[in-house]
């Protein structure tokens, strides 16, 4: 199969056009309210004038520069270019403030290029097995699947445990409305047409973090003040900086790959629920949420050893592992490819080319993107007078760009005045995106099993896999539970005894 396939990749074409889609995918991934789903859908009538495996490493590189290109700007901005990318910001951004910009998004490239790589062996080695056993998921398994993300509420916010889970309950509340998907009832919907679908995921993200950040810039007293970081490209060795943790790139890419073949789970949940295992089994010392090192190698690799994964379900069965392989599936079917269990037997070569080209997107990611570092850490150098109408431009045109809706854009201005609330009150802004992200899958798949079950909630334990998914929620909450009182006794014992005088 990869024999075969070696032969549609092995030319200046298909390297040419690989190397565009990631420089393509970066910058859509980079700027706020785009992604790699948007550069897909307005580069696919182009991508499509090709023979299939150039047509897809071309889109396919596209997803991968994407997936990592939303880590740039929530390093540099503290704004996730991507939802993908939203875990980034805990750690990104403090290593950024703390001056070691260069180093975040070389650390984010190298992560995301070994992540990838690792989901691409997974997709090479495992793909049918792995296939057979997402094919075994029904409602139980990805109810549980979505409270698993949800218990990334309790790790990211764990200064303030109760003002997470406050504001991760506000996004389960958000998430309701809209249409129902049983009933065809119309919830919270305001008589608002606009809101039958309800609110878009894209004008939360850039309203709670990019509109709430550019109106807290505004309020300081240096918007004409031009920073004086160096630029830098932060090199190759950024790569050992990221085998440094070794442990947790190989622990973070398996739980990408493994969330990315379950259709319709995504890199979001796969990014936080990495995020949230390392952070649990860190040690007090590397300070996450201040700039650890981990956290970014944690969210980076598995957001997009996620794209390998989904890549599994995607051409083995024909079902999207999320939006941008639903996408792609369109493309194979545009170009006179069926993805599904025929497809390995008969065009066992084109699949050996997506394969390769693949591996070859992920190798390239790394070397192209250190060599355009600079680039993207030169958005410090700007002055806030350029910067904010620069970025709020950018958000405005990105999100109207997703849905083509004035209303999506008030939904990103209101959602800024909730995040300049949240932040005022001391409320992370984190879980409220990851209730409204995991709220449909949750309580779309717990009323599904419901309905399937004779005995109520005993669906959850009767079978094998939801069995062992509750084990693991179970014991992910007692280790995050644990190692909060840990940190929290460690922290009492190291304040200074008062001095009495």
């Amino acid at each position: 199969m990869l024999l075969g396939g070696l032969g549609l990749v092995s030319s200046f074409s298909t390297a040419a056009l690989v190397g565009a889609g990631l420089i393509i995918g970066l910058f859509v991934g980079a700027l706020p309210g785009l992604g790699p789903l948007m550069g897909i859908i307005l580069l696919l009538p182009y991508a499509i004038t090709f023979p299939p495996v150039q047509a897809m490493g071309f889109l396919i590189a596209i997803y991968v520069g994407g997936s990592c290109g939303g880590a740039i700007s929530a390093i540099l901005l503290r704004i996730p270019g991507t939802p993908l990318a939203a875990a980034t910001l805990f750690d990104g951004y403090p290593m950024a403030q703390n001056g070691r910009a260069a180093d975040a998004i070389g650390i984010a490239i190298s992560a995301s290029a070994l992540g990838g790589a690792f989901g691409g062996l997974i997709l090479i080695l495992f793909s049918p097995s792995i296939a057979a056993f997402a094919a075994g998921f029904g409602p139980p398994e990805y109810a549980l699947l979505a409270i698993t993300g949800l218990t990334a509420i309790a790790a990211v916010s764990d200064q303030s445990m109760l003002k997470g889970l406050i504001a991760g309950t506000a996004g389960l509340l958000l998430a309701t409305a809209g249409t129902d998907e049983f009933t065809a009832a119309e919830r919270f919907t305001f008589g608002l047409f606009e809101m039958s679908d309800g609110f878009n995921i894209v004008a939360i993200v850039v309203g709670l973090f990019a509109i709430s950040e550019m109106s807290n810039l505004l309020t300081g007293n240096d918007l004409l003040d031009r920073p004086t970081l160096s630029i830098a490209r932060p090199g190759f060795r950024t790569v050992l900086l990221v085998l440094r943790h070794w442990p947790n790139l190989l622990r973070s890419s398996s739980i990408g790959a493994f969330i990315g073949a379950l259709p319709g789970a995504g890199g979001v949940i796969s990014s936080f629920t990495a995020y949230a295992v390392a952070k649990t089994f860190s040690r007090a010392d590397e300070r996450y949420g201040e700039g650890a090192e981990g956290g970014i190698v944690a969210s980076e690799s598995a957001n997009n050893a996620t794209a390998g994964g989904a890549l599994v379900p995607t051409l083995a069965l024909g079902i999207p592992g999320d939006a941008v392989t639903a996408v792609l599936i369109g493309a194979l079917l545009i170009l006179g490819i069926f993805p599904g269990p025929t497809l390995f037997a008969q065009h066992s070569d084109i699949v050996g080319g997506i394969f390769l080209v693949y591996m070859l997107a992920n190798i390239a990611l790394f070397v192209v993107g250190i060599l355009l570092t600079p680039l993207f850490v030169y958005v410090l150098r700007l002055r806030k007078l350029v910067l904010i109408p620069t970025v709020l431009l950018m958000c405005a045109i990105g999100t109207y760009a997703v849905g083509s809706s004035i209303f999506d854009l008030w939904v990103m201005f209101a959602f800024g005045i909730v995040g300049l609330i949240l932040r005022a009150g001391g409320y992370p802004l984190a879980p409220m995106v990851i209730g409204v992200i995991l709220g449909p899958l949750l309580e779309n798949n717990v009323r599904r099993a419901l309905l399937l079950s004779h005995d109520g909630l005993r669906i959850f334990i009767d079978r094998p896999v939801s069995a062992t998914l509750v084990f693991i929620n179970a014991a992910l909450l007692l280790c995050v539970f644990f190692f909060t009182l840990r940190r929290h006794f460690a922290g009492r014992r190291s304040k200074p005894l008062p001095v009495n005088t």
